[in-house]
């Protein structure tokens, strides 16, 4: 007789449902009805504004733009970690995780006392008329920050999984360094790439505390959507309006989310097939 770890098979299953339902069906549930509440004319009358439009653009925008860098960056870092040995690594691995640990508004705040134009970056760029604090490149660096950690441990142990023969067979073959990166190891990396722009993607559409003091808030400008929710909520008492943003934002991280995992499941086809 064969004795599973887990308990049986209608137990786990119901016990995984309640908590899914509980922790994410549910509030997913509540929001989509508050939101309805609205009806279609409301609806687009609460998110078809200028302001809210312009919120929008700039979170996803920027969103995309900081997960793109994060995956070139991130993949250069956890590079360097595995594959060299140098003094104080250890140290430099650990300040990968600092994202995660500190909470995200103090680190709006650390990138603002950096970046503003009487800080100690910020000052020394504003001579050549480079301005961070309170712009969109402001609200981009501070999605780069929250997202970086994200690509970079989800890079790592696949990194260190790789095992060197392919690369010394390409060697052996008269390939490149590009060309074994490029047409060796890539490959073989993209679906994890992939993984970790997901993550860094769905990050920097729903952070809040270190983007809202960096970006200043400025109308049509540097407002992000998840200021706009707080606001409604915060000032205005607008749950309903609050919620049909939500909606939004749900539904476009959806669908970003999903095109990233059929791509995912094209890459993996593709890494195998090679």
């Amino acid at each position: 007789m064969t004795r599973h770890v887990l308990p049986g098979f209608r137990l786990s299953t119901g016990y995984t449902l309640a908590v899914l339902g509980s922790c994410v069906l549910l509030p997913l549930a509540a929001l989509l009805w508050t939101a309805g509440e609205l009806g279609p004319a409301g609806w687009w009358a609460q998110v078809g504004t200028r302001r809210v439009l312009a919120s929008l653009r700039l979170s996803f925008g920027a969103a995309v733009l900081a997960a793109t860098i994060d995956v070139l960056l991130g993949l250069l870092v956890a590079w360097v970690l595995v594959r060299y040995r140098f003094p104080f690594r250890r140290l430099c691995d650990a300040l990968v995780d600092l994202p995660f640990a500190l909470p995200t508004a103090v680190a709006g705040i650390a990138l603002t006392a950096l970046y503003a134009p009487n800080g100690w970056l910020g000052s020394r760029l504003a001579p050549y008329g480079i301005e961070v604090a309170y712009t969109r490149l402001g609200v981009l660096l501070a999605m780069v920050f929250v997202g970086l950690p994200f690509v970079v441990r989800t890079l790592q142990p696949v990194l260190e999984s790789l095992e060197r023969d392919l690369e010394e067979a390409a060697y052996t073959l008269g390939a490149s360094p590009g060309q074994r990166f490029f047409r060796v190891l890539l490959p073989l990396l993209l679906p994890t790439l992939l993984t970790g722009y997901a993550l860094a993607l769905a990050r920097a559409i729903g952070e809040y505390g270190s983007v809202v003091f960096i970006s200043g808030n400025r109308l049509f400008s540097t407002e992000i959507a998840p200021y706009l929710i707080v606001q409604k909520i915060d000032s205005q008492y607008d749950y309903r309006g609050a919620a049909a943003l939500g909606v939004v934002m749900l539904a476009a991280s959806l669908l970003l989310l999903v095109a990233i995992a059929v791509l995912q499941r094209w890459t993996r086809r593709w890494a195998v097939s090679r």
